[in-house]
């Protein structure tokens, strides 16, 4: 009985403790028999985080403030340490061990720019999101708001309460490798939805995080590229974005990129981050390296970088010494962990810690599937091609792109782990190359052969791998409608060598054209591709990366289940020769003597031993669309630019000065179908402002009935009217004339007006 008894009273104590803590009074230590844990007061939940903050600060030792400075190092990502009794890193993602003696937890953190990556190495189900891309491509902030409460229940439901998303680095270089998990080439759509997204995670008592900061535009060679780009450039398009994202979200943290941007590196860049991020736009969260983005202890520290990640040693003892030594200030050191701490307040991680659960799946599988038929953009579709009718229909070739088990995703930190396993056996990979292990194409298993056939039923559908072109032709010719599935890999780590179609699929899809001129061609790709064959196929719809539900969504869309209402959020061009920048900036030779990060194998962009190299970027302004309308070129599909299966009629445009602006103008289906229009808002500045010829200001998704008309209110924000006074530091208004446009792509505008503006300061 005595050894039961004394389980019982073992049992009784851990209990009354957990219940102590639960409610604000703290042990310190291991407490003598009898002793009063001490009563630390910022539990109490009136106060401001900021007091909050000051009040834990006071009680810590500089060892506790160093180790909230840096995450553990990269043996964190592929084992398991423990930072303390109690606590331990729960996934490969991210982890910086909290002072468990005042109370203040371990910051768990995960990428989920499409979703939770990586939990399947843990054995757990996360739900595979279409790209970024893809939710970009809605033009829907409601969706973006819905996209990010999902995530973030699944990011707490696995424990982890830090997400490492979102993206929103701008498309200045089509071929960069992570363009699929950024959000378009237009800082306000991109700040616009990756804040709603953001701010839904924020709500559910998580820290957010907005990255790659800033002007990250290409993985070859990202540790040592040099970005070239004035400031005012900066300010009015890829600074612009944050600054949309930032103060709609309340996002909490702020990743600093690998690049260098004008000379510095952005982890240590005294503008990007002191100047623009802390003082111009008030940042009052912290800033946080990429994984091995660190390069100085003093000179990162004192130009506003307050977190390392892994990779690097430089904010561990060697910044205990710069405080010590009087290099760095202790006042630098308290603003650095104010910062985290007041963070880790205001999200409410403190408050509200994550409780581990099992994912809601099937909620996660109907946002995904939302996602994509909303973000799927409908190019082509002549004569009607599309929907299909599954009654007139009697066979159907389904061609290429492993189409008969799943659907492709993009690579990298942000993959997420394929339900079931890779739907194609992947080829060898070399463990000892991270490069092979992270590009390694993966497919989820949602075969769009499956969809089609259930959505086409009595037909005869049969599938050819596209293979061999002369076989696929042939099935193409005895079959009343042939169906391409095109891909167009991508991953972190490296970039598009061309815009083109890899592994000769234009001569797949040329083949099956000539064969039979009903031809579908479904786009499974990372970002623009060029379309030598768009004249002889009858219809092209973009699909980005699926996700988990692409089947489904795709094969919907195809049937007409589903009115495709996607708009691109960025220009697909004609040929790379119409870029800005026709040939790619490609990192030089690597330096003899190369190395690896300490304790990680090599991975592309990651070699200590490396010259640096610039990419200038001397359009400037002229981001995407700016650029075709500056330069007077035709894309092949504008910013923009998506067909319906219905049709729209614009009228009566109006717009009066206010605040900002309203504008105001009436859309009409003029269809016999239902749907949902984007209509957009573009502004023509005074010339003395010299901006391109217009910028996207607003823009309102809308949903029409056959035959019905809505009035259209889109209000124009002071901040959209302005340009960057780089002398000023500021912006203003120019006064002179502005032309309002309205429409449904950047290059089809039918409504215009104008007003005169007087100058009227932000």
């Amino acid at each position: 009985m005595i050894p039961k008894l004394r389980s019982n009273v073992r049992s009784t104590c851990a209990l009354a403790i957990a219940v102590i803590l639960s409610i604000g009074t703290l042990a310190e230590g291991q407490l003598p028999f009898g002793q009063k844990p001490k009563q630390y007061p910022w539990p109490n939940r009136s106060l401001s985080p900021d007091e909050r903050a000051d009040l834990v600060i006071k009680e810590m030792t500089l060892d506790e403030k160093i180790q909230m400075l840096h995450g553990l190092g990269w043996e964190s990502m592929f084992m398991q340490p423990e930072s303390g009794p109690g606590t331990r890193a729960i996934n490969a993602g991210g982890f910086i061990p909290g002072v468990q003696r005042l109370g203040i937890p371990d910051l768990q953190m995960t990428d989920c720019v499409e979703g939770v990556s990586g939990a399947g190495a843990k054995g757990r189900y996360a739900t595979a999101l279409p790209s970024a891309e893809a939710m970009a491509a809605g033009w829907d902030p409601v969706l973006s708001y819905e996209t990010g409460t999902m995530i973030g229940n699944e990011v707490r439901a696995m424990g982890f309460n830090m997400s490492l998303g979102s993206g929103i680095n701008l498309m200045r270089e089509p071929r960069g490798g992570r363009t699929f998990e950024y959000k378009g080439e237009d800082p306000l759509l991109a700040g616009t939805l990756a804040g709603q997204e953001l701010k839904a995670e924020k709500a559910l008592g998580l820290i957010t995080d907005v990255k790659h900061y800033a002007v990250n535009d290409q993985d070859e060679g990202r540790l040592f590229v040099n970005s070239v780009i004035d400031k005012r450039a900066m300010r009015e398009s890829d600074l612009l974005a944050f600054e949309i994202a930032l103060r709609n979200s309340g996002a909490g943290a702020v990743m600093c990129s690998y690049n260098k941007i004008n000379g510095a590196y952005a982890c240590e860049n005294g503008y990007t981050l002191g100047q623009v991020l802390k003082k111009d736009f008030g940042f009052r969260g912290f800033v946080v390296s990429d994984w091995g983005g660190t390069h100085s202890t003093a000179k990162a520290v004192m130009a506003g970088l307050d977190i390392e990640m892994p990779g690097n040693s430089f904010l561990g003892e060697a910044l205990k010494k710069a405080v010590q030594s009087g290099e760095v200030p202790q006042a630098r050191i308290d603003d650095m962990v104010h910062r985290i701490l007041r963070t880790e307040f205001d999200s409410g991680v403190v408050d509200n810690p994550p409780q581990p659960q099992s994912p809601d799946v099937m909620r996660g599988l109907e946002v995904a599937q939302k996602i994509e038929e909303k973000g799927a953009v409908l190019l082509k579709n002549a004569y009607d091609q599309l929907p299909l009718r599954a009654s007139e229909i009697k066979s159907i070739a389904v061609i290429g792109g492993h189409a008969d088990v799943g659907v492709l995703s993009g690579g990298g930190s942000s993959q997420v782990s394929p339900a079931g396993g890779n739907a194609v056996t992947p080829p060898p990979m070399d463990m000892n190359d991270m490069l092979s292990f992270l590009t390694v194409p993966v497919y989820h298993r949602s075969a769009p052969l499956k969809g089609i056939t259930e959505k086409a039923k009595g037909a005869a559908v049969k599938f050819d791998a596209g293979t061999d072109p002369a076989a696929a032709a042939a099935l193409a010719r005895s079959s009343q409608v042939a169906i391409v599935f095109a891909l167009q890999r991508a991953s972190e780590g490296v970039d598009q060598t061309g815009l083109s179609l890899p592994d000769k699929q234009d001569a797949l899809i040329e083949a099956v054209a000539e064969a039979n001129p009903h031809t579908i061609v479904v786009l499974e790709t990372g970002g623009a591709v060029t379309m030598p064959w768009i004249d002889k196929v009858s219809a092209v719809l973009e699909g980005w990366f699926p996700g988990i539900r692409g089947s489904e969504a795709i094969a919907n869309i195809l049937f007409g289940e589903v009115n495709p209402s996607g708009k691109l959020p960025l220009t697909f061009p004609r040929s790379e020769a119409d870029l800005p920048h026709p040939a790619r900036s490609i990192q030089p030779p690597q330096k003899p003597g190369q190395a690896p990060l300490p304790g990680l194998p090599a991975i592309a962009g990651f070699s200590l031993n490396q010259s640096s190299f610039d990419a200038v970027y001397d359009e400037g302004l002229k981001v995407g669309y700016k650029w075709y309308d500056a330069e007077n070129k035709q894309p092949l599909f504008p910013f923009g630019f998506g067909l319906s299966y219905t049709s729209f009629a614009y009228s009566d445009v109006s717009a009066a000065p206010g605040e900002g602006l309203t504008v105001r103008f009436k859309v009409k289906n003029t269809g016999k179908r239902a749907g949902e229009e984007t209509a957009q808002v573009y502004l023509t500045l005074p010339a003395s402002a010299q901006e391109p010829p217009k910028r996207l200001v607003g823009w309102s998704k809308i949903a029409l009935e056959p035959g019905e008309q809505k009035e259209v209110t889109v209000t124009v924000e002071p901040l959209m009217l302005s340009v960057f006074n780089v002398d000023k530091n500021a912006w203003e208004i120019m006064p002179g004339e502005y032309k309002i446009w309205a429409g449904p792509s950047s290059r089809e505008l039918p409504l215009s007006t104008a007003l005169h503006l007087g100058e009227k300061g932000r």
